[in-house]
């Protein structure tokens, strides 16, 4: 096989889609790497249009110089560049890189775009033009190329769908377009609309909007199906433990045996002492409280048979997180709405009952949108915990003390830090933020049902 060489296509498997109803073939080279993504600078761009899972710089195919088969054929791998939806080699999701095969099939993120690696082995041209019958067949995996097509006449005939798209893509608008939380929006508003006047209903369904929108976003990044009914379940239950002696329990033993007794606004205390005092009495006594309708959940979970076991109990980090962040739900409402909203509106009333309710709705706002990055943070967080304990129920109980002490410290910061100044509270906010992301990074990571995950894609 002398004079021949090697060469190597990926073959774009053609869509339902009309868009591309043909099946083009990319050529990679035999020295250089080869990038595919949305980014105009790859080698081979898809349109991000039509491949909306596909990341900015998703994969690189590469010879792997130096070595070479028997038979003079290159090898040629695949690695995936930390893409945010992952790349599937022959159905398995591909970790790092991986030697290519002649047929192997790539898609790159869940149902995306999918290719065809094929290469084989050519014969070189020789200076007599006479073809030789022995070597004149193209020896490879390969279909011959396409011939030239000319370009199809451009139409400009408009079809019914065209007109009237929601008879193309009413099937697709709950999964693609968001069409339930725009319905529940325009549910809530119209509610809104019917309480003006009303200053209490107006709060209670504006607080349950935004405490909602802010559990919404942790569930599309978690990006687990989870029943609604059991996370509303989880906040309704940490709301009657709140409402219950059982919380009286808590505050004797945390902020009166335990060194947790909540200073006075006006009190003069110095940072280490505060922290110290948050840390037992909000820390680490309402991150257990917030944390019993999980464990609560996991309890029964194991009590039912399979499928319901899993789509139900507590199994892996993510149905963790995802309870957390619900019972911190319950938490943030009862609280804002029970506590923080009355005291408010008392001490503002002397200057008039509009400017007391203008006063709370400035109050409600920023609390429960800032629960993401404080109650929600810290249960999810700790979430991610019990949820790992179960996967890995050998280093139990190390798991969940560090889990515990750490959204416990969370906590407390927050909290001790809110007298300082408004940039060190910010500084505290997005850290807390971060643990509670990077939790859910690791979470889907580690998900035995990863390859069914349906997070909504952060663009880099």
């Amino acid at each position: 096989m002398v004079g021949d060489r090697s060469i190597a296509f990926l073959r774009q498997v053609a869509t339902s889609s009309a868009a591309e109803p043909r099946q083009p073939r990319h050529a990679l080279s035999m020295t250089e790497p080869v990038l595919l993504g949305r980014d105009p600078r790859c080698d081979i761009v898809l349109d991000p249009l039509l491949h909306r899972s596909v990341s900015r710089r998703h994969i690189e195919i590469s010879p792997i110089l130096g070595f070479g088969s028997s038979d003079t054929l290159q090898f040629w791998q695949v690695c995936d560049l930390n893409s945010a939806n992952g790349t599937f080699l022959n159905g398995q999701r591909l970790m790092g890189c991986q030697v290519l095969q002649p047929g192997d099939r790539l898609m790159l993120g869940q149902k995306g775009p999918e290719f065809v690696f094929e290469y084989g082995y050519a014969p070189e041209p020789a200076n007599n033009p006479a073809p030789d019958p022995a070597n004149a067949a193209f020896r490879t995996t390969l279909p011959p190329a396409p011939a030239s097509v000319p370009p199809a006449p451009r139409s400009d005939s408009v079809s019914l769908t065209q007109l009237f798209p929601i008879f193309s893509t009413g099937r697709e608008l709950t999964s693609k377009a968001y069409l339930l939380p725009g319905g529940i929006t325009v549910a809530f508003v119209v509610l809104l609309f019917l309480a003006v006047g009303d200053p209490l209903v107006f709060n209670l369904l504006l607080s349950a909007y935004l405490s909602g929108a802010a559990h919404y976003f942790i569930y599309q990044l978690c990006g687990k199906h989870k029943p609604w009914w059991l996370l509303a379940g989880v906040s309704v239950m940490t709301m009657l433990i709140l409402v219950s002696p059982v919380l009286d329990g808590f505050i004797f033993v945390f902020r009166t045996i335990l060194p947790g007794q909540i200073p006075d606004e006006d009190a003069s205390v110095s940072f280490p002492v505060l922290l110290i005092q948050m840390f037992f009495g909000a820390g680490l006594m309402e991150e257990l409280l917030k944390a019993l309708p999980i464990l609560l959940v996991y309890w029964c979970g194991t009590w039912l048979r399979s499928p319901w076991r899993e789509r139900v109990g507590v199994w892996e980090p993510l149905d963790g997180i995802l309870l957390g962040a619900a019972s911190a739900v319950g938490f943030t409402l009862l609280e804002t709405m029970g506590q923080y909203l009355p005291e408010i509106y008392k001490a503002t009333l002397q200057s008039g009952e509009g400017a007391a309710q203008l006063a709370s709705l400035q109050l409600l706002i920023p609390r429960v949108l800032g629960s993401v990055a404080g109650h929600m943070a810290y249960s999810g967080y700790l979430g991610y915990f019990i949820g790992l304990s179960v996967l890995r129920s050998r280093n139990r109980w190390l798991i969940l003390g560090v889990g515990y002490l750490t959204a416990s410290g969370l906590h407390a910061l927050w909290n001790a830090t809110g007298t300082q100044s408004p940039i060190v509270l910010a500084v505290v906010g997005v850290l807390s933020y971060a643990f509670l992301g990077a939790a859910i990074l690791k979470a889907r990571e580690l998900s035995p049902t990863r390859s069914q995950n349906f997070a909504t894609r952060l663009y880099r």
